[in-house]
């Protein structure tokens, strides 16, 4: 097995052809909770990624003519050689990233359930295909094809490694295209093992590509290169912009996933229990380092006093520490350059007159990696960074609210448009909340669970296309009708 922390030797970072390349620029990869470093990668430049495409070019006729069930039963091996590789996948996932245990074996499952999922979608292509059309004239006959849209740019981050590769990777190869992967230059190593694990499934020369490397150096020749035919990308906002950017040269499609600032809304007659629960679960889970974090909080009047209370007591109780150490519920954020943006965030909403209830430094103890201790405001400006900005680390804001009116205009106030969870105990008032928000998933009473059949994504500048489900695969296939006269 794949043991890249245990190597002093430079591990291969460029696959093409189901050949891994030696030589080229290396990068370090990091331990956050040591900062001690775990390997020396080797990376790919715009050379590196012309090969790569050339490599997916060459493999799409053969692959994209297989059969739906052929692609399909490589997606089952791909999973079950995750699940094989369970434990292994969960400890690299947390020491590159940092995440705990816990929280990567979860990981660790979503990868399995989305390639299993996607199996089932490319088995049942073939007898979809060539569909008939209903046409208003006798004198005419159409049907309808769903291709693959040819070669594909991935480009992932580094939140969660292995997770949002399977749900780009999944549906492409499941709908026949062939790939180039960029794997963030943070998180590396367990997309590294991944992709063993799928090259031993049997998976054809060229149809998986992989160039590590930095967004200039490999994800920019990426994104503007001639013969890539889409590219998904999941990162920040400003990133997205120049992919758009690089893509509108050559007119190629494009599927963005990018930030969000997102609202948990405890109605006047939640169970306040269970909604400290999620609040501390939507904003401190992954150490915050989620697009999805419900970091606004806004709180019914009645009932702001006892839940700011019971969520700091709760935040203050959380275990903060190395991810292999028992009873750890939140470990460091995924390298200095993070630490520093969200130290940056809490002295802002400080300056901004924000109220710090708990938090805003590093904990006791932990004088080496990442730790930023679970932080809460209250009394937050409505024109604050800490409000409207994406702050990415375990920081939540509360603010209190007259009406579900005033909520959910508090809520929609906003650039951003991926989720919210709306807590109450009376379900009509929850579902007139969350079919009023401007998002595209909201969770009742309920923590941020995503199952694979349902879509990610959001309004607004959170999302262009949604992964996951039936539209996930349809974001890898062109639409085809051949007409004939009868």
């Amino acid at each position: 097995m794949f043991h890249p922390e245990c190597s002093s030797e430079v591990v291969a970072g460029v696959l093409v052809g189901n050949q891994w390349l030696a030589g080229g620029p290396t990068l370090e990869v990091f331990n956050p909770s040591t900062e001690d470093r775990l390997a020396t990668v080797s990376t790919g430049d715009s050379q590196t990624v012309d090969l790569a495409v050339q490599s997916a070019a060459q493999a799409f006729a053969a692959w994209s003519s297989s059969a739906g069930a052929l692609r399909g039963e490589l997606l089952a091996r791909i999973a079950e050689g995750v699940r094989q590789n369970r434990q292994h996948l969960m400890t690299l996932q947390s020491r590159n990233n940092g995440k705990p245990l816990a929280e990567a074996g979860l990981d660790v499952d979503d990868v399995i359930a989305t390639f299993e999922y996607y199996a089932d979608l490319a088995r049942d292509l073939d007898a979809t295909q060539d569909r008939g059309v209903a046409l208003p004239s006798s004198d005419f006959a159409a049907r309808l094809r769903r291709e693959p849209c040819g070669v594909v740019a991935l480009i992932v981050p580094w939140n969660f490694p292995m997770v949002t590769t399977a749900w780009k990777l999944a549906p492409a190869l499941a709908a026949g295209c062939t790939v180039v992967l960029k794997p963030s230059e943070v998180t590396p190593l367990p997309e590294l093992a991944l992709v063993r694990i799928m090259l031993d499934a049997g998976l054809p020369p060229g149809v998986l590509n992989v160039v590590c490397g930095t967004g200039i150096a490999v994800g920019a020749p990426l994104s503007s290169h001639p013969q890539v035919a889409k590219i998904s990308f999941t990162g920040s906002n400003a990133v997205g912009v120049q992919v758009m950017q690089r893509a509108a040269e050559t007119v190629k499609g494009v599927s963005l996933e990018l930030g969000g600032k997102s609202s948990l809304i405890v109605l006047e007659d939640a169970d306040l229990e269970l909604a400290v629960e999620l609040a501390c679960a939507g904003g401190f889970y992954n150490a915050g380092q989620m697009c999805s974090a419900t970091s606004r909080v806004l709180v019914a009047e009645q009932l702001a006093d006892a839940f700011v209370e019971k969520v700091k007591s709760r935040a203050q109780a959380i275990c903060v520490g190395d991810p292999f150490d028992e009873g750890v519920q939140l470990g460091p954020l995924v390298n200095r350059a993070q630490y520093d943006r969200v130290m940056t965030h809490i002295a802002r909403g400080l300056t901004a007159g924000a109220r710090l209830e708990c938090g805003g430094r590093r904990p006791e103890g932990l004088d080496r990696g990442f730790y930023i201790a679970p932080t809460v405001f209250t009394e937050v400006a409505l024109d604050s960074s800490v409000w409207n900005e994406e702050i990415f680390g375990p920081v939540i804001c509360i603010r209190r609210f007259s009406s579900p009116a005033e909520a959910i205009a508090l809520a929609n106030q906003s650039d951003f448009g991926l989720v919210a969870t709306v807590v109450s105990r009376n379900l009509d008032s929850a579902n007139h909340v969350a079919d009023a928000l401007q998002v595209g998933m909201v969770w009742i009473n309920a923590p941020q669970v995503i199952f694979p059949q349902t879509a990610w994504g959001g309004y607004k500048q959170s999302s262009i296309g949604r992964e996951l489900g039936p539209w996930g695969l349809a974001a890898f296939q062109e639409l085809k009708h051949v007409v004939r006269a009868v």
